[in-house]
């Protein structure tokens, strides 16, 4: 692949893998009762602190991966929330079997690839010229 056409798919791709995050912070940042909400939930703390954070985090790091700023910081950022929210929101072994265990499982380990990917956006950017 040329280095031209490497560089001409590098934004959609990037986009495609951010575009989960910016939905979420923009839904957030439009219904900020429903991400307190949902923050409550979830039972994390100050739930009305955590959306705010939720809602900075996604589009702030979106923001750094895909302008190319500090990318490796926002896509582990990126990382460790998509992380967190997996272990928080898809718990699915303390579901019994069934259909939703299956599916939860199944988010979860789709949140655990898209850390993988950010991962390898943050070592991508870090590498040696």
């Amino acid at each position: 692949m040329s280095t031209a056409t490497r560089r001409a798919l590098t934004f959609p791709g990037l986009l495609a893998l951010c575009a989960a995050y910016i939905q979420g912070g923009v839904n957030k940042l439009l219904d900020y009762p429903g991400a307190v909400a949902e923050a409550a939930h979830f039972g994390l703390p100050l739930p009305r602190a955590t959306a705010a954070a939720t809602i900075a985090l996604e589009l702030v790091a979106s923001a750094m991966v895909l302008a190319g700023r500090h990318r490796w910081l926002g896509a582990l950022g990126l990382m460790a929330f998509t992380l967190a929210a997996a272990l928080i929101a898809n718990r699915y072994w303390e579901l019994p079997g069934g259909m939703e265990r299956f599916m939860m499982a199944n988010s979860f380990y789709e949140h655990l690839g898209l850390a993988g990917a950010f991962l390898l956006v943050a070592l991508w950017d870090r590498r040696p010229a």
